[in-house]
């Protein structure tokens, strides 16, 4: 027996277990990439069309920072690199970091990765799975953003292009996270410090592209700029993530060679021996285990609001005149003015962003479960409704806490940038607070996931991804009415600027509620595990 044996068995394992996932992660970020190139040739037929709005972007240092520069604005294909070729690498990394933990720290963690090796399992083969699942997911990736960009009339060399700087992307931060894995001891600081790099490598681009342009090439991200795709491939630059990816892929299997099972090259501080009573009770437990995440997830709602709103008087700017585009932020963010449209469109966008966060504190619960962790507690005096209450004040309270600092934030930024921060605040945290509800119901449908069919609880992130791709592509793509109705962020109020009506917050509550009392009662009513 090698150090490879049993590979392909645990692939094909992780595969299935990733049934769900890896579709939606696919599908989300490849039809992201086409269908801003549908909305580009509709809302810019005409390359003069294309040539102002491309010199709009170029005398706007902000949105270069956020997007990157423009290289060929005579081309759809050229203006759907500039606003997806960036954020479709940062998917593509945070996609391919959460896969390969997941398959190493995280079952190592939980203590299946143990009995894995019990059999005739090679050393270097859980690595090696997760690694070929990820690499497997940045090729569909790569594959369909090609097959869209064509579809959509795009240049065969430039669409392969875009995608194989994406999926190199996340080739980079599949080796990143085999770095990480072998370091931390837990799953949650290996994805932590995968983000962390992520997060810098974003900066490293974000200041090249605002300033000095070679710091760009500091950074994964950067890299996928300088592909050029539409604007005269440089296909040699592909070396440089391929490289790097099999470089941190080889440090991973080094470094694994030389710790123990369960154990991370940077241990964790010991504890105190006895808990302090400020842990006394479950719902202090779940405090202490979700305070970390939701501090994250805080810190970075609070700056994406304060960039988002920063950059408003310049999306206003390009836009004005484009009658097109305004009807289109109109349709998901306002119909009063273009900058309330636009400032609701990203109200909309922090909504479905935090449904993510709620998404993963409710199946929390159930990674508590499977880990045993919950035995010990409800062991004692704490029925299964009240551990699972203190995990779900969460995703319900901490949800409304990232909108209200997403709604603080870009309102006074865009405040700052129009000269009303204080009346610009008020109105974007109303914006925000009434994507709440349907945060709810999705977390809601995940909780009955796990109360009733607690084997398929993954398929919580499948209805997040279909509530978040007709959510925010649905009005983009015109889809029928019946279709839109299916995710519950198209039934919220557009605010600022449009209308607002209780009545269907408060259906999409009352669904919410009925969800989370359905999840409840299998829980209290089945088996642990």
């Amino acid at each position: 027996m090698n150090g490879f044996t049993g590979t392909g068995l645990l692939l094909r394992l992780a595969l299935r277990r990733d049934r769900v996932l890896l579709p939606v992660w696919t599908y989300a970020i490849a039809g992201s990439v086409g269908s801003t190139a549908f909305s580009f040739r509709a809302l810019y037929p005409t390359e003069e069309s294309r040539q102002a709005f491309g010199a709009g972007i170029a005398g706007n240092a902000s949105l270069r920072a956020l997007y990157g520069p423009v290289l060929d604005a005579g081309s759809t294909g050229g203006l759907t690199a500039w606003r997806m070729g960036v954020l479709g690498a940062v998917l593509a990394g945070l996609m391919s970091h959460l896969l390969v933990v997941r398959h190493t720290r995280a079952e190592e963690e939980d203590g299946r990765l143990e009995l894995i090796g019990a059999g005739a399992v090679g050393r270097r083969a859980p690595l090696t799975a997760a690694l070929l699942t990820a690499a497997t997911a940045d090729l569909a990736v790569a594959a369909l953003v090609t097959a869209l960009l064509v579809a959509a009339g795009q240049g065969v060399a430039g669409a392969a292009a875009l995608g194989l700087a994406v999926g190199a992307c996340g080739l980079v931060f599949a080796g990143t996270a085999a770095v990480t894995a072998q370091l931390a001891e837990t799953g949650r600081a290996a994805n932590g410090l995968a983000g962390a790099a992520l997060g810098t490598a974003y900066a490293l681009r974000a200041i090249g592209d605002a300033g000095p342009s070679r710091m760009t090439w500091l950074s994964p991200v950067g890299w996928s700029e300088q592909v050029r795709p539409f604007a005269g491939e440089r296909w040699t630059v592909l070396l440089l993530p391929l490289a790097t990816a099999a470089l941190l892929a080889g440090a991973g299997y080094a470094l694994a060679a030389r710790r123990d099972l369960g154990a991370g090259l940077l241990p964790r501080r010991p504890g105190p021996p006895g808990a302090a009573p400020s842990l006394a009770t479950a719902a202090a437990l779940a405090r202490r285990l979700h305070g970390g995440t939701l501090l994250a997830w805080s810190a970075g709602f609070a700056a994406a609001g304060a960039t988002f709103g920063g950059v408003s008087r310049g999306v206003v700017d390009l836009v004005r005149d484009n009658a097109a585009i305004a009807d289109l932020l109109a349709r998901t963010g306002g119909t009063r003015g273009v900058l309330d449209a636009y400032l609701g469109s990203i109200g909309a966008l922090f909504g479905m962003v935090a449904a993510v966060y709620a998404v993963q504190a409710v199946l929390r619960l159930r990674a508590e479960e499977t880990s045993g962790r919950a035995e010990p507690v409800l062991a004692g005096a704490v029925s299964r409704l009240r551990w699972a209450a203190g995990h779900l004040l969460f995703p319900l309270l901490g949800s409304a806490l990232l909108l209200a600092l997403a709604g603080l934030t870009t309102g006074l930024a865009a405040g700052a940038a129009t000269g009303d921060p204080r009346g610009t605040a008020g109105r974007l945290l109303g914006a925000a607070l009434v994507q709440l509800p349907a945060v709810w119901l999705t977390a809601a449908a995940a909780l009955a996931v796990v109360g009733l069919l607690p084997r398929f609880s993954t398929a919580g992130w499948g209805l997040l991804g279909l509530f978040l791709l007709i959510g925010w592509l649905g009005p983009a793509l015109r889809l029928a009415r019946p279709v839109l109705d299916l995710s519950p962020f198209t039934h919220v109020p557009h605010l600022p600027g449009g209308p607002f009506t209780s009545g269907p917050l408060l259906g999409l509550t009352t669904v919410a509620a009925a969800l989370a009392a359905a999840g409840l009662a299998g829980l209290h009513r089945r088996d642990l595990g």
